[in-house]
């Protein structure tokens, strides 16, 4: 299953799957791959709402999936999409055969994300499998009572978790396979990834998919 992931910068991450390829995040897109049928956004900073690159992937016939209060910044690029949907935190969906749901996404002692801005993390039924993709949080509760079998979490810190906290949350929900995101580029540092994996316990298993 993981081979389906990857993971260009941030949050930006892509997904083959049988109902089609999911975007989330898209940002610094190199090339015109033209092929999402879904474009999932966990919430409104530029380096995760980036018209230009969602312009990059959206396809024909695709679906933009967004939080609630992010509606007035989607219709501005509503044109490119079939259809756009508005999520809120804890909630389950189905669009275009893709079921999912979607996590509250925010800071807890920190000013950047507020709970109040009704950002996501999603969680995505792909073949059975439950795939968590975080967004910019902490380790709140809502993020700690997720069961999935893989999870993005973000590392890199001042924004989010920072590598030992976020092997600490991973610790806690025990998926199969983690996958550190969202370090590297403008917070943190590639040695991030290896002081995350190395504070991981087995048998979770730790995947680098980030390209620096």
């Amino acid at each position: 299953m993981t081979e389906l992931i990857e993971v260009f910068k941030q949050n930006s991450i892509r997904i083959k799957s049988d109902k089609g390829v999911i975007y989330v995040d898209p940002f610094h897109i190199d090339g015109s791959y033209k092929d999402a049928s879904f474009v999932m956004i966990t919430h409104d900073h530029y380096d995760h709402f980036s018209p230009e690159d969602i312009e990059k992937v959206a396809g024909e016939n695709a679906i933009l999936i967004v939080p609630e209060k992010m509606m007035g910044k989607a219709e501005k690029i509503s044109g490119m999409f079939k259809d756009v949907i508005a999520v809120n935190p804890g909630g389950s969906y189905e669009a275009g055969g893709l079921e999912f749901e979607t996590v509250a996404s925010y800071n807890t002692l920190k000013p950047f994300h507020p709970k109040s801005a009704g950002w996501v993390g999603y969680i995505l039924i792909i073949d059975g499998k439950r795939i968590y993709i975080a967004g910019d949080t902490d380790a709140t509760k809502e993020a700690k009572a997720v069961r999935c079998d893989i999870a993005l979490v973000p590392i890199g810190g001042t924004y989010t978790m920072d590598s030992k906290k976020a092997a600490d949350f991973i610790n806690e929900i025990k998926p199969s396979v983690a996958i550190p995101v969202h370090y590297g580029e403008f917070v943190g540092s590639p040695k991030d990834g290896e002081v995350f994996s190395e504070n991981v316990n087995e048998p979770v298993k730790v995947e680098f998919k980030i390209q620096f």
